[in-house]
């Protein structure tokens, strides 16, 4: 029996991540992180509010989980500017990963983008290409990093720019196919149950899974 922990559980891939969790016989108990408690009971869950500024200084308080889901991200509109953007999905990730290193976690999996590098010209992509890079370098047993395509889901924030990117892929989704199919859009949900399955699987080592791949891991 397991421990999973979950970081971003008030976000789209982070609330579908907890739901399977809670249903997943494999953990007997998930820890949910966050700034705030969600308004969500349940045997197996455990929640812990958490100050990301101050991970560092709260070592002795942080939980102690075998397999933890980093969900964090935002959006430039909602950080508000370049630092701030890079502060939630750079320096929160990264001090998640390495705080939950040190007390004993064995996989960490990361939730980044599709494009995600660290020469990217985009922000966004640079950003989390940085994150990837610096996860993927501590000693996890298992790495595994997710790059989701546009997701579809219910979100609780209103983002017009990707209803619109949406509504344009679906209506090309059937032609891209091979190689190109990585960039269809991708179910939330499908790429939470992909990553609860990794979990399970436990493959090891470092491991970079896009779109087309979550979709199999998710039916297999």
């Amino acid at each position: 029996m397991r421990t999973a922990l979950v970081a971003g559980a008030t976000g789209l891939v982070g609330g579908h991540c907890l739901t399977q969790l809670l249903d997943e016989p494999a953990f007997d108990q998930v820890i949910a992180i966050g700034r705030r408690e969600l308004p969500r009971q349940h045997p197996k869950l455990v929640q812990r509010v958490i100050d990301f500024d101050r991970l560092g200084a709260v070592e002795t308080e942080f939980p102690t989980a075998d397999d933890v889901f980093c969900c964090l991200g935002t959006t430039m509109k909602r950080a508000g500017s370049r630092a701030a953007f890079r502060q939630v999905d750079f320096v929160y990730v990264v001090g998640l990963a390495s705080q939950a290193l040190q007390h004993g976690a064995k996989q960490f999996l990361l939730v980044s983008a599709l494009g995600a590098s660290p020469k990217s010209p985009l922000l966004y992509n640079q950003v989390k290409g940085e994150a990837e890079e610096a996860v993927t370098a501590l000693p996890f047993v298992g790495r595994y990093v997710v790059r989701p395509s546009l997701l579809t889901g219910d979100r609780p924030e209103h983002r017009p720019a990707e209803r619109f990117g949406l509504a344009v892929a679906s209506g090309v989704s059937l032609a891209l196919v091979g190689p190109l199919r990585k960039y269809r859009p991708i179910q939330a949900a499908t790429v939470a149950k992909a990553m609860v399955r990794l979990a399970i699987q436990a493959p090891g080592g470092v491991r970079i899974y896009e779109s087309d791949e979550l979709e199999r891991l998710a039916t297999d």
